[in-house]
């Protein structure tokens, strides 16, 4: 698919600090189109919780006029800040008055893309929504793209805030979009309930990261002495055991756990932080997870099994296998996908036994194949299989 107009929006923004597929999937169709990713428009709370934030400062400079609201990524790519103030309204209950705020809401973001489309001079162009879910809510009515596209990536279900309004409201945009891309067969077979193109694309990596020639291994983690067992991401109790890490650690004393990324609340409150061989070393950048996984003897995942990771394809995998490690994770149904190139285990023994056997079985060869693995599965190819879906059904090329 190539000359086409496409505006991206979503939960995250652009320059987010945990990576997000949309920003990944908007790079990468900005190499045969125009595209513009729409950052989050300012609401009330956020606006009285972090008014010291540097992005929300920035935010409001551009919606005093003092930025340009549209800037410039390249010659193809731009981004796009909102700026409208949207009200927060997920405290309220459903019914009249929540519906009246959140169709104001729609109203605000929508007036602004279409002011956006008519700057540019676009006459068409396709829309893809990254689960912002109510502040679309009544996109069907305020926007004609060509098409409109939304991609699904995670099981908001469990999820209390979701729970509230969310979910009913995506499962009624899931009815009314052309088509619902996702990234695993768990969320395509959901979507499918509420709209018969459904498709499952699987997931992207961004290998450019992790394929670099002489990649180094951070000096957080050469000072770190002895066997490391290493995690990279967000570590949030709703996906991960803290349980099962602690017991891997008490089992065995002379591997050192190393947790990269922020911690929710009840990781910084656990009793991880009191045992000598778990070390946390908090949020980094995208560009130096490399440097960090560089360092680890196994990649491990210790998902709890429940309704938000079912199903939930982890990124981290293709991250961990494209610099060539050796991955024990938790067996879920989804993991089966993965299950000829990393190790999956149950409990605390079986974790134990693979992490032992991924340190006994390493190779030279198994490297290889791990990156072959993760190769399969670039942006590029990703978005390659969303391009075939929209030329077969929709004869946009």
């Amino acid at each position: 698919m190539k000359g086409q107009n496409i505006i991206f929006i979503g939960q995250q923004d652009f320059d987010n600090e945990v990576g997000s597929n949309a920003v990944n999937m908007a790079c990468e169709m900005a190499k045969n189109n125009q595209v513009v990713y729409i950052n989050n428009a300012l609401d009330r709370k956020t606006l009285k919780n972090k008014s010291n934030d540097p992005k929300i400062i920035k935010k409001l400079k551009i919606r005093k006029g003092q930025e340009l609201g549209l800037q410039q990524i390249n010659n193809t790519l731009q981004i796009f800040y909102p700026k409208v103030i949207l009200e927060s309204i997920n405290w309220l209950p459903s019914g009249f008055v929540y519906d009246f705020f959140n169709k104001i809401n729609s109203k605000r973001l929508a007036r602004e893309i279409n002011k956006l489309v008519s700057s540019l001079g676009w006459k068409d162009y396709i829309l893809f929504n990254d689960c912002l879910i109510s502040k679309t809510f009544y996109f069907n009515s305020l926007l004609k793209p060509k098409k409109y596209f939304y991609y699904i990536r995670d099981n908001f279900k469990p999820i209390p805030y979701f729970q509230k309004h969310a979910i009913k409201e995506q499962e009624h945009i899931l009815g009314y979009v052309d088509a619902v891309f996702a990234n695993s067969g768990f969320l395509a077979k959901y979507a499918s309930q509420f709209n018969p193109l459904s498709f499952d694309i699987g997931q992207g990596c961004d290998l450019d990261l992790y394929l670099k020639v002489n990649i180094n291994t951070s000096s957080e983690i050469e000072a770190i002495e002895g066997i490391k067992i290493g995690y990279t991401g967000f570590l949030t109790s709703m996906r991960l055991d803290i349980k099962l890490i602690e017991k891997i650690a008490e089992e065995r004393p002379n591997w050192q756990i190393v947790l990269v990324g922020p911690e929710d609340d009840r990781f910084k409150a656990s009793s991880l932080h009191q045992r000598s061989n778990i070390h946390f070393l908090g949020r980094k950048a995208p560009e130096q997870m490399p440097n960090y996984i560089k360092g680890f003897d196994v990649c491990f995942n210790p998902q709890l099994i429940n309704e938000l990771t079912e199903g939930n394809y982890p990124r981290k995998v293709d991250e961990y296998l494209a610099m060539g490690k050796p991955v024990v994770a938790t067996k879920t149904d989804f993991m089966a996908y993965f299950a000829d190139c990393t190790y999956l285990a149950t409990d605390t023994v079986e974790f134990i036994e693979k992490i032992e056997l991924a340190l006994a079985e390493d190779s030279e060869q198994k490297q290889k194949q791990r990156l072959e693995v993760a190769k399969g599965h670039s942006w590029e190819d990703n978005v390659n299989k969303i391009y075939k879906v929209i030329e077969d059904k929709f004869q946009i090329y």
